[in-house]
């Protein structure tokens, strides 16, 4: 009797099991809802302070005149990562190829352009004279165009007395108008009237503001750049004029970057005419 009732219970328990795994393999996953997606993780974007664009305190151009000499500071204007304006005289051994090799670099380019000083003073070759007539200054312009390729405008070395004459800067400007360039008064001499020149000849024009380099001096240098800023902190903007030393490009390689991080920005000379409307004061 016991036998039969042990008997009977395994078999009852082998039937509910085999019953209940037959259901589970029977069962058919719950079917997909269309247009359902499981949502995506999302995280919160990291808080970022946004700060109001700084103004720029003002803007400065830097023209460097009288390359052509020679090579030797090639390497050393690399180093300065602003938009400089260089300015080539004409009829010297390396005017070519300092033009080429610095408008690669991303410089832009002047012509350096010889005009006649007060009183007796070694000249450059070809410098243009007040007693010169009208095509003798056409031709000496439109040659020295030739020894500096890819100029954009021209500036005047030395020539006090010739920027000071206006029948010498009338044919000078309207020359460089004809190949649309703009002109930079080195402003030697307070009697110039290369600006009122410039305005009937059509021509885009600014004036020196500050010398940067009259000293070999790295106090001078910098003092001088200095007064540069200052002039473009009151005006709105500021040309300054260096040359090809080495001593003035190492300053400037120190200088510039103190003078960006106070906001104040550089630009090419044809950009500052632009911005400015050119100036004629």
């Amino acid at each position: 009797m016991r036998d039969t009732f042990k008997g009977a219970f395994l078999l009852l328990f082998f039937v509910v099991v085999i019953g209940s795994w037959m259901m589970f393999l029977s069962r058919k996953p719950p079917a997909k809802v269309p247009g359902r997606k499981k949502p995506a993780v999302t995280r919160p974007a990291p808080r970022v302070r946004k700060l109001p664009p700084q103004q720029a305190q003002g803007t400065i151009a830097i023209v460097l005149d009288d390359w052509g000499n020679n090579l030797k500071n090639l390497g050393v204007v690399e180093r300065i990562k602003y938009p400089l304006t260089i300015s080539v005289l004409p009829n010297l051994p390396y005017s070519r190829q300092v033009a080429e090799q610095l408008h690669a670099r991303g410089f832009e380019i002047m012509l350096h352009l010889p005009m006649q000083p007060q009183g007796k003073v070694g000249v450059e070759e070809d410098t243009i004279t007040t007693s010169m007539d009208k095509q003798t200054i056409q031709d000496i312009v439109q040659k020295d165009l030739e020894q500096v390729p890819f100029a954009q405008g021209s500036n005047n070395h030395m020539g006090s007395k010739a920027t000071s004459d206006w029948n010498t800067m009338r044919v000078v400007l309207k020359t460089l108008g004809k190949h649309r360039f703009y002109f930079v008064d080195s402003f030697s001499s307070p009697d110039s009237v290369a600006a009122d020149a410039a305005a009937e000849s059509g021509v885009r024009f600014i004036r020196r503001d500050i010398f940067i380099d009259n000293k070999n001096d790295k106090d001078y240098i910098r003092q001088q750049l200095f007064k540069l800023k200052k002039r473009a902190q009151e005006n709105g903007y500021a040309l300054g004029i260096g040359h090809d030393r080495t001593l003035t490009l190492e300053v400037l390689a120190e200088v510039l970057p103190a003078l960006e991080q106070e906001g104040f920005r550089f630009v090419p000379v044809s950009t500052l005419i632009d911005e400015s409307g050119g100036r004629y004061d």
